[in-house]
């Protein structure tokens, strides 16, 4: 069968691939173009595996909330560069993501690689014939449903850093700064009833060896290290930390001012926890010449 340049355009438009490798793909079916592309899946699929070792550790966060404001959906997809992150094809990818966990509700990662997208494909053979096409690892890392208990509010700081906040009796504004405080100063938890009791007793051990080499009297070291611990506390939680447009008042201030409450939060920011390599940019690339 005659490999037309109509062919070959159906088959870019249908697989996103460059036309030198679609051209080859009908050849090799003799114009097949349903077995050409199911080919194409499964040579994509061997190119994405042979990738699954290098660390992906860019990405972007996408949060989606319902019309309702019953439930929100964050996610991190990473990648291996900034650059990709900035492509329609990724940043496509990451918000189908979101709104597939959104409308789907996974109970967990694996759940949410077979679930299907718009499209009728599953998340994970998207992401598979997405590393064949751009040449990247890509990976999604994690996600999170949250259920309303009164009120959602969301921010992103960039496309690196987002944020959902759960709250009861707030308005839409006092939600957004709420959510910016949280992007910004990173609490660990909203209250100290919340906080690691693991956690508290590290630092307890810290702040002790460290007032003990004052030479005070241990009544004295003890009084130390309990003044150093709720200092401790208010840094790490939500409601102990200065507001961050006004921080002669505290968060938990400027909520019971407004007759609201935190329930929770969830904060992602992109690449945390993720060991990055470091390269010299020009050996990497001298190494994939030689390569």
């Amino acid at each position: 069968m005659a490999i037309t340049a109509a062919l070959v355009k159906e088959l870019r438009e249908r697989t996103g691939a460059g036309m030198m490798e679609c051209k080859k793909a009908l050849v090799e079916t003799d114009g097949d173009i349903d077995t050409a592309i199911e080919n194409m899946r499964k040579a994509g699929m061997a190119k994405a595996d042979k990738k699954a070792g290098r660390v992906a550790a860019e990405g972007l966060v996408s949060i989606k909330i319902d019309d309702a404001g019953k439930f929100a959906a964050i996610v991190e997809v990473n990648c291996e560069t900034d650059f990709v992150t900035k492509g329609d094809d990724f940043r496509n990818f990451v918000d189908a993501i979101a709104q597939c966990v959104l409308d789907n509700k996974p109970a967990d990662l694996d759940a949410l690689l077979a679930c299907k997208l718009a499209d009728g494909v599953s998340v994970e053979d998207t992401r598979k014939n997405l590393i064949a096409k751009i040449g990247e690892n890509m990976s999604v890392r994690r996600f999170e449903i949250i259920e309303s208990k009164g009120q959602l509010a969301a921010y992103k700081h960039g496309e690196r850093i987002g944020v959902v906040v759960n709250l009861r009796g707030a308005d839409e504004a006092l939600g957004k700064d709420i959510a910016m405080h949280v992007a910004a100063s990173n609490p660990a938890c909203v209250s100290e009833d919340d906080v690691d009791p693991a956690m508290i007793e590290k630092e307890r051990e810290i702040f002790s060896a460290q007032a003990a080499e004052s030479g005070k009297p241990p009544e004295i070291v003890e009084k130390m290290v309990s003044g150093r611990i709720k200092k401790f506390l208010k840094e790490v939680t939500l409601l102990g930390q200065p507001f961050v447009k006004d921080p002669d008042q505290t968060v938990a201030q400027l909520v019971d001012k407004a007759g609201a409450s935190v329930a929770g939060f969830v904060r992602y920011q992109v690449g945390e926890g993720i060991e990055k390599k470091s390269e010299n940019f020009a050996e990497e690339v001298a190494a994939q010449m030689n390569a």
